[in-house]
């Protein structure tokens, strides 16, 4: 962590995703209004002091709104992170040492994980399971899993065939110490680097799903289902998606910085391992 927050980029993204994960802890309780409170005599308006960014199409305050939606929208991407952590990372290791027939089959899961389209998923599962966004951020985790599976798979590899972990089998090592002592610090920076970018990642698909209305029970309000009504109502309220939109896109981009920060202190801290 110390040397991430000596990386200007990542510390810029992490002092921002600290920002907004406040903003999702607090953001409900500090909020002005009632986000699901409607004003028949507020319709449409703009920024004032009374409304800092407008109302939306039914009254309700947009700043009153997108506070409480950020909670929602964050657990929601980190909950299909989790699980594609899961569902990936695990199935990763265990593949290098439980033989062919265990790693044969889990290439061919993932393979047919990875040829499944998002939407076209997510819609089935939501329709199976009902429209929730617990149901729609189970359908994203398992299809963001093959990145974690691949990418773990990659990194515990070479460390499979290390003499100090072939050492450790030979004097009669459990696998599961062999993996825990020796192997997973050694796969811990990628699945790290992983990690950061599919939080943006699921940010966007979440943002996207619930644009479309998919896994959000209306009025619970979201930063994707808030951009969806604000360009309903365009014409009457030009510069109403810009909110969302912005925060969106920071939060993303974000979360690549630090994804990239990440790889770039554990690719320099690997590198001066090696020299030494």
């Amino acid at each position: 962590m110390r040397a991430i927050l000596r990386h200007r980029l990542g510390a810029a993204s992490v002092t921002f995703l600290l920002l907004v994960a406040l903003l999702a802890v607090v953001g409900p309780w500090v909020a002005p209004y009632d986000p699901l409170a409607q004003n028949q005599d507020a319709l449409l308006q703009g920024p004032s002091a009374a409304h800092w960014l407008g109302t939306d199409n039914l009254g309700r305050d947009e700043l009153s709104r997108l506070l409480a939606g950020s909670r929602l929208s964050l657990l929601a991407a980190l909950e299909a992170v989790l699980v594609g952590l899961v569902l990936g990372t695990v199935p990763g290791l265990l593949s290098v040492y439980l033989g062919r027939v265990f790693e044969w089959t889990t290439l061919r899961v993932m393979d047919a994980f990875v040829t499944l389209p998002f939407l076209v998923f997510a819609v089935a599962m939501t329709a199976l399971l009902g429209n929730g966004l617990t149901q729609a951020m189970l359908a994203v985790g398992i299809l963001v899993s093959p990145a974690f599976y691949r990418v773990t798979r990659a990194a515990a590899f070479p460390v499979a065939g290390a003499q100090y972990v072939e050492a450790a089998r030979l004097t009669g090592a459990p696998a599961w110490f062999v993996l825990r002592r020796h192997v997973w610090p050694k796969v811990l920076p990628a699945v790290a680097v992983t990690t950061a970018a599919t939080l943006g990642s699921s940010l966007v698909i979440v943002s996207s799903l619930t644009f479309l209305g998919i896994g959000i029970q209306p009025p619970e309000p979201t930063w994707g289902g808030m951009l969806a009504t604000s360009l309903e109502y365009l014409f009457q309220r030009p510069t109403a998606p810009l909110v969302p939109a912005l925060l969106v896109i920071l939060t993303v981009g974000a979360c690549n910085g630090l994804a990239d920060a990440l790889r770039d202190v554990t690719g320099s801290r690997e590198a001066r391992r090696v020299a030494a």
